[in-house]
């Protein structure tokens, strides 16, 4: 079958979670056989001109102001390409304030434009396919151009925006779309014949919210990764993975002002690895913490760390980063916010922990505990193997039962 995937950036293994998961996505309809054109919104490539492998998921990629020669895609709009060399050298949170915006904003998403609509409906309509997946609400205004009209079409949520907006918002913190109420996400749902969910929770909200559509769950995948024979946890150590996304850098701060103290403090070898664009937008570090960028491989890092830690204050969805811990058989100290979304279980990987005094607390039993690696693996196993994860969405699209 042939399949349309609208998203505003390259989906990409080991960059951010909701990329990793679009990746994901795609690979595994790529492996059963099926044919992914990616639409790119916006061309918001991690470098002006890149190279795609000749083995990725997707048969072409193309968008408004983007070309495809041979294996190299190019930003063909300077302001673009001049996007894409910035993003390549700067953390996403610095070059915002290159850009003059404030650190503590956040954007939620930009909706797709009238003339990037009208150009990817065009082709769309020329040769089109068996179904259309529109990677969150801020790309459903597509389904409204007239030549789409009756095409079957799947937005993924990956998150309840208006919800995740009312959070920040409360926090004191200004939101870009500066307004987005369960209203405006339900019209925007409305649009697509079914609705994919990243976890069970959200699922049941959006049957609620848009009752006459199709909602099923489809989580990230995580396959186990077992730690090799001969490599070592250090007792002491530490691990955050994140991206400069404000909840991870809000939860961060805290971590560093209310616990990091006490922990040093009590245990004074303890360190800290942080790995991703996080360690750099966070600014100086305390004592003991050493950031460690993007890393090609997070296996070696969270093999050798003894606990992960996820004290993120706001956000919904799910925490791709706790199931990532979890297929390295790493235990993880989180937050009830963090923890949100994961796979119900007798005995999840997970330490639960919201008041300051407990959360370090509970970071030093587990260390002197050293849980089973073997309940983190065969926790993904159970609830996050690919063939299980998939098989809705494989029933949904193989057998087109979606909702015109």
């Amino acid at each position: 079958m042939r399949f349309n995937f609208v998203t505003d950036e390259l989906p990409r293994p080991g960059s951010a979670g909701h990329l990793a998961y679009n990746h994901a996505l795609i690979t595994h309809l790529a492996a059963r056989g099926h044919r992914v054109t990616l639409f790119l919104t916006r061309p918001r490539l991690p470098v002006p001109v890149m190279r795609v492998a000749r083995a990725g998921p997707y048969e072409r990629v193309t968008g408004p102001r983007l070309l495809q020669a041979g294996p190299y895609l190019i930003a063909t709009e300077p302001r673009a390409a001049l996007a894409a060399a910035a993003r390549a050298v700067l953390p996403g949170g610095m070059l915002r304030s290159a850009q003059g915006g404030r650190c503590n904003d956040v954007v939620l998403g930009a909706f797709i434009t009238p003339d990037e609509a009208a150009w990817i409906a065009a082709q769309i309509a020329a040769d089109p396919p068996d179904a259309i997946l529109i990677d969150t609400i801020f790309r459903a205004p597509l389904l409204d151009q007239p030549v789409l009209a009756g095409m079957r079409s799947v937005v993924i949520t990956h998150d309840l925006f208006h919800r995740r907006h009312a959070a920040l918002r409360l926090a004191g913190y200004r939101v870009d779309p500066a307004t987005l109420g369960r209203q405006d996400e339900v019209a925007l749902l409305a649009r697509a014949g079914a609705i994919v969910a990243i976890q069970p929770e959200e699922a049941e909200l959006l049957r609620g919210m848009c009752p006459n559509r199709q909602v099923i769950t489809v989580p990230m995948p995580a396959d186990a990764l077992p730690r090799p024979p001969g490599v070592m946890r250090n007792p002491d150590r530490l691990v955050f993975v994140g991206s400069d996304t404000l909840p991870n850098l809000d939860g961060l701060r805290w971590f560093f002002e209310a616990i990091w103290p006490g922990l040093r403090a009590a245990r004074p070898t303890i360190k800290l690895d942080l790995v991703g664009d996080c360690g750099t937008a966070i600014g100086r570090l305390p004592v003991g913490v050493r950031r460690l960028g993007r890393l090609p491989d997070l296996a070696p890092t969270l093999h050798r760390a003894a606990l992960a830690i996820a004290p993120l204050r706001t956000g919904s969805g799910l925490k791709v980063k706790l199931l990532d811990y979890a297929r390295h058989g790493l235990w993880t100290v989180a937050t009830a916010e963090a923890r949100a979304g994961l796979a119900r279980d007798i005995l999840p990987p997970v330490f639960v922990a919201d008041a300051p005094a407990t959360f370090g607390a509970t970071i030093l039993a587990a260390l002197a505990q050293q849980p089973e690696e073997e309940v983190a693996l065969r926790y993904v196993s159970r609830h996050y193997a690919a063939a299980q994860i998939f098989a809705p969405l494989t029933d949904l699209l193989e057998g087109c039962r979606i909702i015109d």
